[in-house]
């Protein structure tokens, strides 16, 4: 088989884990940079294929391998609810609340165990959002595109009229994709070192 986007799989959790983890350091390898990268995805990918796996997909190689994915939520304001519920009991246990953050890690695990910094006023209006990352042998070939249309047509079908994404404003190659794919930005005050983008479900050329 030729590669391809699909739904995510139970099977795919290593795979979406690996690619969160190489593509978590500004869009590179955050393995140099952290003890136990695998903070990242315990915040950014694994709790969306937990809690809501049908808006989650990948990008296959053709051998069933996943290269790429986006993750997402149609409602961010249940999902933080969700995600305080049920996510954190599962995983704090690994990752302790440091409360007070002295180590990379330990920024990350702050994040990690407060969902609640998710709900930003000025986004209301933009009530999914979403994570996406792809491996960098796969990046600049028209997956990254195929990945977003495929979630931007799932939420349609839900209903849901706008989604936005937070990144973190050095990555200045993820800007460039997003604005090519029509996002615009959202001004937030004191955002610190990310930048909130919106856009609408609408996909060119869909009924």
């Amino acid at each position: 088989m030729t590669s391809h986007v699909r739904p995510y799989e139970p099977g795919d959790r290593a795979a979406v884990e690996d690619i969160c983890v190489r593509t978590a350091h500004e869009g590179g390898d955050s393995r140099p940079y952290y003890e136990d990268p695998g903070v990242f995805p315990a915040a950014f990918a694994l709790p969306y294929v937990v809690l809501e796996p049908e808006l989650a997909f990948v990008v296959d190689d053709g051998r069933g391998q996943a290269v790429g994915y986006v993750v997402g939520t149609a409602d961010t304001a249940r999902f933080v609810t969700e995600y305080r519920a049920k996510w954190l009991p599962r995983i704090a246990g690994r990752y302790p609340d440091p409360v007070e953050p002295r180590t990379p890690d330990e920024e990350i695990a702050r994040l990690l165990h407060t969902p609640e910094r998710m709900l930003v006023p000025e986004v209301a209006g933009y009530p999914a959002h979403l994570h996406i990352d792809l491996l960098p042998g796969w990046q600049g070939r028209g997956y990254g595109r195929m990945l977003m249309h495929t979630l931007f047509r799932a939420l349609r079908e839900r209903g849901v009229p706008a989604v936005h994404l937070c990144m973190v404003t050095a990555n200045t190659a993820a800007r460039a994709f997003y604005d090519r794919l029509g996002f615009h930005e959202i001004p937030v005050p004191d955002a610190g070192p990310v930048t909130f983008l919106g856009r609408t479900t609408e996909v060119p050329g869909a009924l």
